[in-house]
């Protein structure tokens, strides 16, 4: 589903992202970790097409990205930010419904499936309690909700996703980590997030690819990728300050 080879990306002659080859597979669950300046966010901009490779391909579904056009590349892929600034007034219920775009008739508007989908989105994401509150008064925590909320609403097959748990609290983080686990074993969905915590990403993601200086250092398995070498070596920490704990659900 989603196919990266040989990619490189270069800011200003600084490189960011070198030889890249990582493959993730429809309906799979995967997660990238590595320390702060690794290159994960970048990758991850690479697959939604908002930076080009200076060298390699990225291709989604087979079909390469660069022969994609936005709406295109919206309707296979739908993208929860780290962080997204609301610059105007608008509801809850507005912003998710932003979700269903790619799928509505440029004509005709958002037709009951879409209507029906943000209230699914809505009612999956817990956050119907906040329905009708301006997304600007929102914290950080609930506008992180919505955008997750936003992203189920799109219904694309695959799920990107950067720290989607940055800024919710311990209760917030599980809930999302166990609603990203029933979009990829109920729907198919295939998910890849980007995730700081070690023991979340360990906890609920089968696949662990680990980028250390923009590369890729490790891919496998949580036991296989967070050795004590790993830990010690990539993130610089004593080992046993990381609990490795195998995914329920693969």
């Amino acid at each position: 589903m989603i196919e990266l080879d040989d990619v490189s990306i270069s800011y200003g002659g600084r490189v960011v992202l070198s030889g890249i080859d990582l493959s993730v597979a429809a309906g799979e669950r995967a997660a990238l970790i590595g320390p702060n300046g690794a290159g994960k966010s970048t990758l991850l901009r690479a697959v939604t097409g908002l930076v080009v490779p200076s060298r390699g391909q990225v291709r989604v579904a087979g079909d390469p990205l660069r022969g994609l056009d936005r709406a295109a590349i919206a309707r296979r892929i739908a993208v929860v930010p780290q962080q997204v600034s609301v610059p105007f007034s608008t509801t809850v219920e507005q912003l998710v419904g932003l979700g269903r775009l790619p799928h509505e008739d440029p004509l005709r508007g958002a037709r009951p499936a879409d209507r029906a989908a943000v209230a699914s989105a809505i009612e999956r994401v817990g956050i119907g309690h906040l329905l009708g509150r301006d997304v600007r008064e929102l914290s950080l925590g609930e506008r992180q909700l919505v955008l997750v909320a936003l992203a189920v609403a799109q219904a694309a097959p695959v799920l990107i996703l950067d720290e989607p748990t940055v800024h919710l609290d311990l209760r917030h983080q599980v809930a999302t980590m166990q609603l990203l686990v029933d979009l990829n074993v109920r729907d198919g969905a295939t998910i890849l997030a980007v995730l700081h915590d070690l023991s979340l990403a360990a906890a609920f993601f089968p696949r662990l690819a680990l980028l250390d200086g923009g590369r890729l250092v490790a891919d496998g398995t949580p036991a296989e990728v967070l050795s004590a070498e790993r830990i010690g070596g990539v993130f610089g920490v004593e080992p046993s300050m990381v609990r490795v704990v195998e995914p329920a659900l693969s």
